[in-house]
């Protein structure tokens, strides 16, 4: 599953450094805390790893 918007995937991407250690669980907030706790690495390496040109900042743009 892609995602949709530069703010989504750069969310993910910090809920990925946590689920992997690089980060403390602790500095997470907002989507990325949700992310978190509700996916796993593979869902999160998917969104993170989605290419940001031609998306929205955000999902509401």
């Amino acid at each position: 599953m892609p995602a949709k918007s530069k703010s989504q995937q750069q969310a993910a991407g910090i809920a990925l450094a946590a689920k992997r250690g690089e980060k403390k669980v602790s500095e997470l907030r907002g989507a990325s805390k949700s992310m978190y706790e509700s996916m796993d690495e593979k869902e999160l390496q998917e969104l993170a790893e989605t290419k940001t040109r031609d998306k929205p900042d955000h999902v509401g743009d």
